[in-house]
């Protein structure tokens, strides 16, 4: 091991970068979604009381699925009654990795079609993968969910009971039933993306390696389903939306909103690339919800002023997402368009009818909505309820900042 400083920030990037490859390995491994969990989250608690005085070992993440595979044996030898049972566990542990041949060629895309199964509900199935693959805590799901923390623990807790119970296989289900399970594996890469865009908590306003998963996984998707529009659209948003990565933050990590972006920061390689998927898609001519996701970024990267954002195709873009996937959030985002086209007091309207006061950029908008109107202390009160309702510390920094500068004090 090297004998440089290891602080818990090292280890946690590398907790993020490679908890979801060692839970999958390890499934595979032992087929057995709580055994994987527990083994990989004692191998990181073992990695946080040696690595700072040990060091960094030569291969963290071959280090960590090593431990966590030494904790699975453990285990199942302490659980296991009989010899036969016993050797068969030393097997699994002394055993090559098989050499992958199926049509996905990745543990962790593998393992997102198996928690997708169509015995599991959708909403379990995206918060199942997101937490084996992406790692995020149950506190981070409930907000992602807008649900309460118990009611989360509860849904992860049935999955994992019904895998078992159900004999659920960790197997890749056969070609001709890849697209059946499509819906669902989407869902779950695109919150993966949007938990990394924006994460639910912690300091800083993006996690990278999870925009970065996202995106790898999905072009991976792309690669076994090269004829699914759906997909290609999914790509063209993530790329779309991670282009202006850079530009969101200033040096110090404080949150830089749209309008007021450089947009010369923003990777015009991405752009390129899912303005050419969006160009593809409308080829297709099948539309759908991600596809008009990512051509209303595609509208956004052609500004390269926000003065010259064709906000009336935006609006007309929401308009058919809204008849295509109607839902609150939607009906959320389609507001910002339609106050940049028909003014605030129209978007206010629809905001009302509205049953999001959990959501903190329900909060956010009213909020903006009612500074553009001069009604500073109404703009206040919605500042307050979003700074109440979000955990991440630069969007609450942001928001303290808006409210702030109202001259209004809080609480008016």
């Amino acid at each position: 091991m090297s004998s440089a400083a290891v602080d818990i920030a090292m280890i946690e990037t590398v907790f993020t970068e490679h908890y979801g490859r060692a839970v999958a390995s390890l499934i595979r491994v032992f087929g057995d979604v709580d055994i994987a969990e527990d083994a990989v989250q004692d191998a990181f608690a073992t990695a946080v009381s040696r690595w700072p005085t040990a060091g960094l070992p030569p291969s963290p993440p071959g280090w960590i699925i090593t431990t966590a595979r030494n904790r699975a044996v453990d285990r199942l030898r302490r659980e296991t009654a009989g010899h036969d049972k016993y050797a068969q566990a030393a097997l699994l542990h002394e055993r090559d990795e098989p050499v992958e041949t199926e049509v996905v060629p990745d543990d962790r895309l593998r393992l997102i079609f198996t928690c997708c199964h169509p015995a599991l509900a959708p909403a379990t199935q995206v918060a199942l993968t997101l937490r084996l693959l992406g790692g995020l805590s149950t506190a981070e799901l409930a907000r992602a969910f807008l649900v309460p923390e118990s009611t989360m623990a509860q849904r992860i807790t049935r999955a994992k009971g019904k895998i078992r119970d159900a004999r659920i296989p960790y197997r890749v289900p056969a070609p001709a039933e890849l697209p059946a399970r499509l819906d669902s594996v989407l869902a779950v890469l695109y919150l993966i993306f949007t938990e990394g865009h924006t994460a639910t908590s912690g300091e800083k306003l993006t996690r990278a390696d999870l925009c970065a998963e996202a995106i790898r996984l999905t072009r991976v998707l792309v690669e076994i389903l090269p004829g699914e529009p759906e997909v290609w659209g999914l790509l063209a948003l993530m790329l779309l939306t991670d282009s202006r990565r850079a530009a969101r933050t200033t040096p110090d990590g404080s949150l830089v909103p749209l309008p007021k972006q450089d947009r010369s920061q923003w990777n015009r390689a991405q752009i390129e690339e899912g303005q050419a998927l969006v160009r593809k898609c409308l080829r297709h001519n099948a539309p759908g919800p991600y596809q008009l996701q990512a051509a209303i970024n595609a509208v956004h990267a052609d500004a390269l002023d926000p003065a010259h954002t064709d906000w009336a195709q935006i609006l007309r873009l929401y308009d058919h997402l809204s008849a295509l996937a109607p839902g609150p959030i939607v009906a959320l985002n389609r507001a910002v368009a339609l106050a940049e086209v028909h003014g605030p007091r129209s978007a206010l309207d629809v905001l009302d009818e509205l049953n999001l006061q959990q959501h903190y950029l329900f909060h956010a908008i009213r909020a903006d909505l009612f500074r553009r109107l001069d009604n500073h202390a109404e703009a206040a009160h919605a500042y307050d309820a979003a700074i109440d309702r979000t955990r991440n510390d630069a969007e609450r920094a942001f928001l303290i900042t808006q409210r702030d500068a109202l001259g209004a004090p809080p609480g008016a």
